[in-house]
């Protein structure tokens, strides 16, 4: 392994197989900044943060990730267990790409390399991203337990080329399969709150599933997560909320709680689910949530 390589981490099948199409043209332009680029390609789940804990530990400083949230997700998971550190890139070719977006990252996959290439070859200062965790996982953008976690598996079992739309129809999906409050104890900070949820959304980042400003005030690098709770509505009400929730502009209406927060506590009688980063979790009773400010450097 050459010391200075730019190692690139790819998920062919991200984008519904748009990242494989695209893996000869990204290396091409990343080789633009002059330095040896070594390509690694996931097999699988998982693969792509075993990979990358490996070649960290290895001595590779420079990461660049070619996939949507999922391929971040493992990328985060792997530098955080790394006994090393190294910075990272993202090349957004997923579906939502919901952490390119809250990192301003040009969603044109190919401006985006071109401008990692020339980031590199300057020697640019890296950015400081806030990272979470929950039960022993790490995440970059959020954490959602409730009914955008039911959203997030449906999303998952369609295998339709349609983008972000495939997030809006298992809305509706959901919403016909019966909708769930479950009652809920969290505990932040001061703030407690118990009773029926219909969401408790952990935003990192402003955006979930490619199309809904979830926390319109989210900024990875301040230092603190925005909690956000829906309560208990029913279906013709999330009819009602969905645009304002597309446009962000849903922060005002009674449903909708807002907390400025570092740690969260989150309990209930019967296991829910719940998302990290749109990948699925164990279904749980007790979801322990830690912001770690400034844990990973962004190139």
């Amino acid at each position: 392994m050459h010391p200075e390589s730019v190692h690139l981490f790819l998920n062919p099948a991200a984008g519904r197989g748009r990242a494989g199409k695209r893996q000869k043209r990204i290396a091409e332009l990343l080789g633009g900044c002059g330095l040896p680029v070594e390509l690694h390609l996931s097999e699988g789940v998982g693969d792509l943060e075993r990979r990358v804990l490996e070649v960290v530990n290895a001595g590779a400083t420079r990461i660049v990730v070619a996939g949507g949230d999922g391929s971040v997700h493992e990328t985060a998971n792997g530098l955080m267990r790394a006994e090393r550190k190294a910075a990272f890139g993202v090349v957004p070719t997923g579906t939502g790409n919901d952490f390119a977006k809250a990192c301003d990252i040009p969603l044109d996959w190919q401006q985006a390399t071109q401008a990692l290439a020339s980031r590199i070859l300057a020697g640019s200062t890296t950015r400081a991203i806030d990272i979470g965790s929950m039960n022993g996982r790490y995440f970059a953008n959020g954490a959602g337990i409730g009914f955008d976690a039911r959203v997030t598996h449906i999303a998952r079992s369609y295998h339709w080329p349609i983008g972000d739309l495939v997030y809006l129809l298992a809305i509706f999906r959901g919403m016909i399969d019966g909708l769930a409050s479950p009652p809920m104890r969290i505990t932040a900070g001061d703030h407690r709150w118990e009773g029926p949820v219909t969401l408790a959304n952990v935003a990192n980042g402003p955006w979930v599933g490619g199309m809904f400003h979830i926390a319109p005030m989210a900024y990875n690098g301040d230092g603190h997560f925005d909690l956000m709770i829906a309560d208990a509505v029913t279906r013709r009400r999330i009819l009602g909320l969905l645009p304002k929730v597309m446009s962000g502009e849903h922060m005002g209406e009674a449903e909708i709680h807002h907390w400025a927060v570092t740690d969260v506590l989150i309990e209930t009688e019967a296991p829910v689910p719940a998302h990290l980063d749109g990948e699925m979790q164990a279904l749980a009773t007790r979801f322990e949530i830690s912001l770690l400010p400034g844990a990973l450097r962004l190139l």
